[in-house]
């Protein structure tokens, strides 16, 4: 009976063993025969997005993704389906795709392309400096974090350029509503937009504009000095400027103006002198 034992103890590893071992090239296979079925989705993914049907390319490439979730075929499938979608301008589905790939992937090696992509998304919603901001704004965010996260790549240089351009359009909107401030006489709130152009957005376009509205504003409300002090700062920055030039003749009118003034009222107190000494000989 004790040299039974150790018999049964035998037995009992090797059937183990062998189960082990067919339970591990079954799994082996299953994993083949899935990976080839990713293989085969993803294919008919690009077919169709090279043939132009992007809604269902992204159906195939999310199918190969949920087919084998564990493969390394898995997020490339899942950033082909938000290219796919970005590819024929179905931006709000595309943006979806990618907010779930960076909650589900969150360490792929190349998450710098995933912000670019983002950010392309709500670039190209933008209209104009007139329209909701909401684009505007999370374009800038994700090629900002694109720059601060992965300066040295090849996105980083491209991200930086449109990061530019936006800017761009958030000082239109600041001067569009500057202006629009200055037309109705509220000096304060126009000053605060031209203000805020200068501060933020100095690099833009629109920087030498804001300087002579703030010089306008301050000249229209009494504030000489304030406004000397913009056209100062204009004049040295940008001394050959069609804005300086203006700031100048806005100054210089006044000048003149007030020469002009000035001579008529001495030919007045002339003429009323010369009538005053004629009377002493009549």
């Amino acid at each position: 009976m004790q040299l039974f034992r150790p018999i049964c103890w035998v037995l009992i590893l090797i059937f183990l063993s062998f189960c082990s071992k067919d339970d591990l090239e079954k799994n082996i296979i299953k994993e083949n025969s899935l990976e080839l079925q990713v293989l085969e989705a993803y294919e008919e993914g690009l077919k169709s997005l090279n043939e132009g049907d992007a809604l269902f390319a992204a159906k195939k490439f999310n199918e190969a993704e949920t087919l084998f979730p564990q493969s390394e075929w898995a997020p490339k499938s899942a950033l082909m389906a938000a290219y796919s979608y970005y590819a024929q301008d179905y931006y709000l589905d595309s943006i979806a795709e990618l907010e779930r790939f960076k909650r589900v992937y969150p360490f792929y090696k190349n998450m710098d392309y995933v912000y670019y992509l983002l950010g392309l998304n709500w670039y190209e919603q933008i209209i104009d400096e007139k329209k909701d901001l909401e684009t505007i704004i999370n374009a800038k965010e994700n090629f900002i974090f694109l720059i601060i996260n992965y300066p040295n790549t090849e996105y980083a240089l491209d991200a930086e350029f449109k990061v530019a351009l936006i800017d761009d359009v958030l000082a239109s909107k600041e001067m569009y509503i500057g202006r629009y401030y200055l037309q109705k006489k509220k000096w304060i709130p126009a000053i605060n937009r031209f203000k805020n152009v200068i501060d933020e957005y100095d690099t833009t376009t629109y920087t030498e504009e804001a300087l002579y509205r703030l010089v306008e504003t301050y000249y229209k409300i009494g504030l000489i000095d304030e406004a000397k002090k913009y056209a100062n700062l204009l004049g040295y920055n940008y001394l050959s400027s069609k804005w300086y030039e203006k700031s100048y003749i806005l100054f210089n009118e006044n000048f003149e103006n007030k020469l002009i003034n000035t001579i008529k009222k001495d030919k007045k107190n002339k003429k009323s002198f010369l009538k005053k000494f004629k009377s002493l000989f009549d």
